[in-house]
């Protein structure tokens, strides 16, 4: 929708996004690129991008895409598999991203389902009020399974493409932690790998009243 924007669709080359940014754009042609996702970068152009910086990206794209050829010429049998798995993976195995689920009870102003982030945030400030699940381990399902409401008491960011998948006052669905638990990204911000999600305590939540 926008004509300055420019995304380049990877997925058939079998790199990641962010892989593609740091190996092959920024190291070997030194264009650098702020967005990405799994299977796809965006280049951004503005009042100062000039003709010889978009002919350098675009000799830069040529130089990579004939390398790609180059490389599946010469890949032995192991290699193309491995190859097309990758592909796959970022082609038509997506995990299916979650939709947003609700803010807890105690997060909302009234009988809308606005919430009150503001609240939410620091409150989750205080490490008194917040604890930790591994997303590996069958406890977090078993919680859940139990009834209890999971809500995130920070912001849970994969990246790329850095968009929040929780924010401070949502609660935890099936969907989003069956997401997290597909998602191949390096980082995630608020996520420690050695903790877990972080989540609020049940008693620094007000009861949810009985339906």
């Amino acid at each position: 929708m926008d004509p300055s924007r420019l995304t380049l669709y990877i997925g058939r080359t079998g790199v990641d996004g962010d892989s593609f940014k740091k190996d092959h754009l920024m190291e070997r042609h030194g264009i650098q690129v702020n967005k990405t996702t799994r299977n796809s970068v965006l280049f951004m152009t503005n009042i100062g991008t000039t003709r010889s910086s978009v002919a350098h990206l675009i000799d830069a794209l040529v130089d990579l895409a004939t390398g790609f050829e180059d490389t599946l010429e010469d890949e032995s049998a192991t290699e193309k598999k491995a190859r097309e798995r990758a592909v796959l993976s970022f082609t038509q195995k997506l995990p299916p991203l979650p939709d947003f689920s609700a803010f807890h009870p105690s997060f909302r102003s009234g009988k809308t389902p606005e919430g009150d982030m503001r609240t939410a945030y620091f409150l989750g400030t205080e490490e008194d009020n917040c604890e930790y699940f591994r997303i590996d381990e069958t406890e977090i399902d078993e919680l859940m399974a139990s009834g209890r409401e999971l809500v995130a008491s920070s912001f849970l960011t994969p990246y790329p493409p850095g968009f929040p998948i929780l924010v401070p006052g949502q609660t935890v669905s099936p969907e989003i932690l069956s997401y997290l638990r597909q998602l191949d990204t390096k980082e995630i911000h608020g996520y420690r790998a050695d903790l877990g999600i972080r989540v609020f305590t049940t008693t620094a939540l007000v009861p949810t009243p009985a339906r």
